[in-house]
């Protein structure tokens, strides 16, 4: 599905990746857990074209996508959930969601049943169904993150980035959006995921790899993750 080897990568002169090499398996959960400043959502950024990889490959179902325009990798079936949810604030929920499937409405990718996708969105992000016709930029920003995860879903997508999903929200609100993981996941949708919470990642999960300075320190089954010593003591203390 997606593949990423010695990947390299930063912004200018400054080197943040130093050769990280992941897999993400079709159908699969895979968790990026690591400190503030670690470099994973510029792995994220590199991965999805906003940053353009100084070396290494990044392919997506067998082809490179390393290089190429965001709108070309979303094109080959590649959604982002941004940090920062990053809404279309001036326009309604329905509308974000609509523009989310925009290249299965342009023909260049399958079309589908995109109003049958967007009401399955609607129940299973069952908040935003009750705000359809509210602009984006007076939700919450609990109800901004489920937008933003709902607009990735809505492409239809063959994998998707969710980047810091629960950053800033109240417990309550981050129960929900990992609740809306595991039912992403029960439903086959293949997910690289970054998240603050690492224990909450790594339950969620099927495998996780631990950014440290921008190399890949530790890899392997999110369970083995979990009650690895070292694993623990730096990052699932103050796990949620």
């Amino acid at each position: 599905m997606l593949s990423i080897h010695n990947l390299e990568a930063g912004y200018g002169k400054v080197q943040v990746l130093h050769g990280i090499s992941m897999t993400v398996p079709k159908g699969k959960v895979v968790t990026l857990i690591g400190s503030n400043g670690a470099g994973k959502t510029t792995t994220m950024r590199a991965i999805c074209g906003m940053v353009k990889p100084a070396g290494g490959e990044i392919s997506l179902n067998g082809k490179r996508i390393d290089g190429l325009e965001s709108y070309t990798i979303a094109k080959l079936g590649l959604a982002h959930s941004p940090e920062g949810r990053r809404v279309f604030a001036t326009m309604s929920v329905t509308d974000n969601l609509i523009l989310g499937a925009f290249p299965r409405l342009t023909g260049s990718r399958p079309k589908g049943d995109v109003a049958g996708d967007l009401e399955r969105a609607m129940e299973l992000f069952p908040r935003l169904k009750e705000r359809r016709n509210q602009l984006a930029g007076t939700l919450s920003g609990g109800e901004q993150q489920m937008l933003a995860m709902a607009r990735a879903v809505m492409l239809n997508p063959d994998i998707v980035l969710l980047d810091e999903p629960s950053m800033g929200l109240a417990p309550i609100l981050v129960e929900e959006v990992f609740r809306i993981i595991s039912d992403l996941k029960s439903r086959g949708v293949t997910m690289l995921l970054v998240e603050q919470f690492a224990a909450a990642a790594l339950k969620v999960a099927d495998y996780g790899y631990v950014m440290e300075n921008g190399r890949i320190s530790v890899h392997g089954d999110a369970a083995k993750l979990r009650d690895d010593p070292a694993v623990k003591a730096a990052y699932l203390g103050g796990g949620h």
